[in-house]
């Protein structure tokens, strides 16, 4: 699941919404975008102490990273990509749980796609689009892990790619309706705790969210666009009415 977001405001703006460096310039982004996809480059906030000062309070910066995370002793970049992570399970996944302990990432979202089936126990069920999203307009920002990697037959001057994951958790509340899991969303009183590089993980920070923020998630249905990549513009998040049409139920 969360396969498939949207996040429409510029890394510049991002940056000064959330008190952070934007480190991004100059790089290739697939964002803003209303279709971003995995092994895309993405926008992810970080904290992270000065290189040439340590010792001092780590800060907050925003970067560019490939959405699915490269395990540091991946040999190379073929493979599934691993877009998404159990937040139940991380710690102890091979492929995680170096990151969970000092390389976690927020992941600014305006919100997320998910297929919802109507009928399972049809012979041929159906899939309704859906895009859900803040009732107020606002933003979200995901849990996720980051990774730094290199080929193992890399020169010192080839930069590493940077990486990450989506962390997911059981749906709560009305999001039960569209799919049993849902993004790992974070309230700002959480950022700097989920953040800092210096500590373990506060397992309570790996729970699903609280009800209330699952209330404040609109469930919208929209087009059957949205089913593929190369689609990306502002008519993917409209409403569309389920069956209004064609393709819009698509079959699994």
């Amino acid at each position: 699941m969360c396969g498939r977001y949207a996040v429409t405001t510029d890394p510049a703006l991002l940056a000064a919404e959330i008190d952070a460096e934007d480190e991004t310039e100059g790089t290739a982004l697939d964002v803003p975008g209303f279709n971003v996809a995995p092994t895309t480059n993405i926008v992810a906030v970080v904290a992270r102490h000065p290189r040439e000062a340590p010792a001092d309070p780590a800060t907050r910066r925003l970067r560019a990273m490939r959405w699915g995370l490269l395990p540091h002793w991946q040999k190379t970049l073929s493979g599934p990509p691993l877009f998404n992570a159990r937040a139940e399970s991380v710690s102890e996944k091979p492929a995680f749980r170096t990151a969970v302990k000092n390389k976690r990432c927020l992941i600014p979202m305006d919100g997320w796609y998910e297929w919802q089936v109507l009928d399972p126990e049809a012979k041929k069920p159906r899939k309704q689009p859906t895009y859900l999203t803040p009732v107020d307009g606002t933003r979200m920002y995901i849990a996720g892990l980051w990774s730094v990697w290199r080929p193992a037959d890399a020169g010192p001057d080839v930069p590493p790619t940077l990486s990450a994951t989506v962390l997911t958790t059981d749906s709560v509340g009305p999001l039960r309706a569209v799919h049993d899991r849902m993004p790992l969303v974070l309230t700002p009183d959480a950022f700097d705790a989920w953040l800092d590089p210096d500590g373990p993980v506060d397992p309570a920070l790996l729970r699903p969210p609280a009800l209330e923020v699952a209330e404040r998630i609109e469930i919208r249905p929209v087009s059957a666009l949205v089913n593929a990549v190369a689609n990306t513009g502002p008519e993917l998040i409209e409403r569309v009415e389920p069956g209004s049409e064609p393709g819009q139920l698509s079959l699994l």
